[in-house]
């Protein structure tokens, strides 16, 4: 298998400007228009910290990886999040604001397909990408969201409002940083709206453990 071009830091220029978000890119081989995934970092990331995940994504997609806005302990957050205080819908709507901002870029800048956009988002990240669903149904043909929670939406806004959405879910029963019960919470409230979820449990802390890993993989595959 070729090796893939190295991803491409992007904080200046034109396409900063017209993305709002610094980030990483990484271009595919091959024509366009290319299906897309989006890697959202969480609280106290940056663009780096995801491309962990990019061994789970199909061959030849376009990925890119967003820096947050707003500067927080030395790093970047989306939303910045006091412990215990877990922020619901409208307090995301900045942060949905922004992604959506930079995902409507893509197609332009990088020949991204925008009825192939998908999400995959770990911990705050997972919160922004199920926000940014609710908001936004139509905009991301699916997404991923690991180790984290869902902000929640007015009851009347949840039944049915994303009506067969591919989801991956996946928890960690010893997370101390997001706890299961919000996992299950988000898992609920995602089948309440109709997505097509699949979801998973590891015995694990706040990360990905191998079989995760392994079960993303296929999960993203199945959609090539």
């Amino acid at each position: 298998m070729e090796p893939l071009n190295p991803p491409e830091l992007v904080q200046t220029g034109p396409e900063w400007f017209e993305a709002g978000l610094t980030y990483r890119v990484q271009m595919p081989d091959g024509p366009g228009p290319y299906p897309t995934v989006v890697m959202i970092h969480g609280r106290m990331g940056d663009e780096d910290v995801m491309w962990v995940f990019r061994k789970t994504i199909p061959r030849p997609w376009l990925v890119v990886a967003p820096r947050a806005p707003l500067p927080d302990g030395g790093a970047f957050s989306w939303h910045i999040q006091e412990p215990g205080n877990w922020p619901d819908l409208a307090a995301m709507q900045p942060a949905v604001s922004a992604l959506r901002r930079f995902i409507s870029a893509l197609p332009g800048l990088y020949n991204a397909d925008p009825d192939r956009i998908w999400l995959m988002g770990f911990s705050q990240g997972a919160a922004l990408a199920i926000s940014t669903a609710f908001t936004h149904p139509t905009l991301a043909r699916g997404l991923a969201a690991l180790a984290g929670f869902a902000p929640p939406p007015p009851p009347a806004e949840v039944d049915g409002r994303l009506p067969d959405l591919p989801v991956f879910m996946a928890a960690g029963t010893e997370d101390d940083v997001v706890p299961i019960d919000k996992a299950r919470a988000a898992a609920e409230l995602l089948r309440l709206a109709g997505a097509d979820l699949e979801y998973h449990e590891y015995r694990v802390g706040h990360k990905m453990t191998a079989a995760g890993m392994h079960d993303l993989r296929d999960w993203f595959t199945a959609r090539r």
